[in-house]
């Protein structure tokens, strides 16, 4: 019978397998984070994470999945009290700096699932589903800001999410490579960048 998809587990047996996926990828990195280590700290069967799961790829899939929901729920949150567009480019580069700073392991997993994603059609489906969600949830907060008057946007908001990921993404390998360096002046850099294109005076 084919696995069904995480999605239809029970809410707190999901949350704990995640819970333990991200704690074992804490303690031993994604490669040694296996099936056993996650069903004993979750406390539930390897057959459980096996049916519901089906791979090991799929329930990083879903950590990140649900980081990404955490993360962007308060994130929306911060930037709906954002005056200005200043006060909005600071609200991303905060959250940026101290989820690097908070959970890298976390942040390298995104870049080890776009990997995966280029060997596994399975993974590139969820892969690509997860960067449209996120696109679109970032996407909907520019546009709600231009409308608010706090943001005058230079692309269509899509496009303008499209570049604060990717600018994200970037920040992030570079922090994560070269953790002694000191950052600061690619990051004003960036933020002039993202100024011209939100519309900051």
């Amino acid at each position: 019978m084919e696995a069904a998809t995480s999605r239809s587990l029970s809410g707190d047996r999901a949350q704990r397998i995640v819970d333990a996926m991200r704690h074992s990828i804490a303690l031993r990195g994604t490669a040694g984070s296996t099936f056993d280590h996650v069903a004993r700290e979750a406390g539930v069967s390897r057959g459980l994470l096996h049916y519901y799961f089906g791979t090991k790829e799929k329930l990083l899939v879903e950590v990140v999945r649900r980081d990404a929901e955490v993360r962007l729920d308060l994130l929306e949150r911060q930037l709906a009290e954002a005056k200005t567009a200043d006060d909005f480019i600071h609200v991303l580069v905060v959250g940026l700096q101290q989820v690097v700073a908070d959970e890298p392991d976390i942040v390298a997993l995104s870049f080890e699932l776009f990997t995966l994603s280029r060997r596994n059609a399975d993974i590139a489906a969820e892969y690509t589903e997860l960067l449209r969600g996120m696109r679109v949830h970032v996407a909907a907060v520019l546009a709600q800001k231009e409308q608010e008057g706090v943001l005058r946007l230079g692309a269509p908001p899509e496009a303008v999410a499209d570049v604060l990921f990717s600018l994200a993404d970037g920040l992030a390998i570079r922090m994560l490579s070269e953790s002694d360096r000191d950052i600061t002046p690619t990051f004003d850099a960036a933020v002039s960048a993202v100024r011209a294109l939100v519309g900051a005076e």
